[in-house]
């Protein structure tokens, strides 16, 4: 094993040790992991996991030297899907892979909100084809007024445009098809999203985002603000029977999720659930290191 940057060097990965090891897949811009990596680190180390940082894309990486590779901060995976799902395959012949292959798979198409439809309120959506955009576009229009599209393949805001006409300028910002469409919710411009943490099934901690007044993105980089909360009990409720659907529908329990939800319609209803490579925002809530790691062992 060896530094994946020099410039950035990492620890080098040490062989299974007699009370396990851990690699934490992460990608090539952040070899340390997300923001308050060591964190994680520390928290195995707390319940006598040995964890290191190795990045995905990495070919000197030896992925079955470890008991199990968790999928952490692999930011790019959206824009390299194929390959990044056969990395998953491939890690997953020789070690447990956590979350689990199904789970990964399951998650990366944004269709799964279609999925979880009939046994959790979801944001309405619309199933947009490649070639079918001005007819689902149009019917989405008809039924709500102001809409959102966004690749059912990607992240971090990246190609989501709100539209209030099917001529709108703005949906020149689209990336590549297919596509979902959903309403404008009103209310992530003024109550925001709870972004609640689940862990080995239990909700554990939550934030409060908020995007900007002219946008629906609450990403920082987009200007939105990101705020600790306490643990609401509707909002924890949600998440857990969120991920628990979700686990029935791929086949397989999400160690770890960050599900979000907004108000629309009188009640909480899921916008999304991360089960792929949540950042954990340990800057802001540093006890989830420690509930992740623990979570893991259950």
């Amino acid at each position: 094993m060896h530094p994946t940057d020099p410039a950035h060097p990492v620890d080098p990965v040490s062989p299974v040790s007699s009370v396990g090891s851990v690699l934490l897949a992460t990608f090539e811009l952040v070899p340390r992991g997300e923001d308050g990596g060591e964190l994680l680190r520390r928290a195995f180390a707390d319940v006598g996991i040995e964890a290191q940082w190795a990045v995905w894309t990495d070919p000197v990486v030896d992925w079955s030297s470890a008991d199990t590779v968790v999928v952490r901060s692999t930011w790019d995976y959206h824009r390299r899907l194929p390959e990044f799902l056969a990395w998953v395959d491939r890690v997953a012949a020789t070690t447990r892979l956590v979350n689990a292959p199904e789970v990964l798979r399951w998650n990366a198409d944004k269709r799964y909100l279609l999925d979880l439809a009939d046994a959790v309120p979801v944001v309405p959506t619309i199933d947009v084809p490649a070639d079918g955009l001005l007819t689902g576009l149009t019917a989405a229009l008809a039924e709500h007024g102001a809409v959102v599209v966004k690749p059912r393949v990607g992240a971090s805001g990246v190609g989501v445009v709100v539209a209030e006409r099917t001529d709108d300028l703005r949906l020149s910002g689209l990336t590549a098809g297919p596509w979902l469409v959903q309403p404008l919710v009103a209310s992530v411009r003024t109550e925001g999203e709870a972004s609640v943490f689940v862990f080995a099934g239990r909700a554990v901690s939550q934030l409060r985002k908020v995007a900007p007044p002219a946008d629906v993105r609450v990403h920082e980089e987009y200007g939105g603000t990101t705020t600790p909360v306490a643990l609401d009990a509707d909002a924890a409720a949600l998440a857990e029977r969120a991920v628990a659907a979700a686990g029935e529908r791929c086949g397989a329990s999400p160690a770890y999720a960050r599900v979000d939800l907004l108000h629309h319609g009188g009640r909480l209803v899921v916008s999304e659930v991360e089960l792929i490579e949540p950042g954990l925002y340990l800057d802001l809530l540093p006890g989830n290191a420690g509930a992740f790691a623990a979570g893991l062992r259950t």
